[in-house]
């Protein structure tokens, strides 16, 4: 699978909350980093982030440009979901860092404080 097909695969399988599928997705040391937020580190890091520490939920993700740039992918799209309960629209530019055709890194910005 190429850059970019990882990188829309990645945010189909959030969507269908299929946490193993989504972690294989990632190198064992990926860092994620998140303005104001911790830096997750690690895969099992993530994968508990994704299974109890992420406050969005029940949503979708619409991609508006995916464009690939040598070993980074970076993603521009809405998030339609929930947050905390609470139903919410958000917009987000994520950007995925590869080492080979593993995420090494990840950057997510949104315009929201806290996700």
């Amino acid at each position: 699978m190429d850059r970019e097909s990882v990188a829309r695969r990645y945010y189909e399988l959030v969507d269908a909350g299929d946490y193993d599928a989504l972690v294989a997705l990632f190198t064992e040391d990926v860092v994620y980093e998140r303005p104001g937020q911790a830096t997750i580190e690690g895969r099992e890091a993530l994968r508990s982030f994704y299974e109890d520490g992420r406050p969005l939920s029940n949503g979708e993700h619409e991609l508006h440009a995916v464009v690939p740039d040598g070993n980074t992918v970076a993603v521009r799209g809405t998030f339609r979901g929930e947050q905390n309960g609470d139903a919410v629209e958000l917009g987000f530019a994520d950007f995925h860092e590869f080492d080979g055709e593993s995420i090494a890194r990840r950057y997510t910005y949104t315009d929201r404080d806290t996700v």
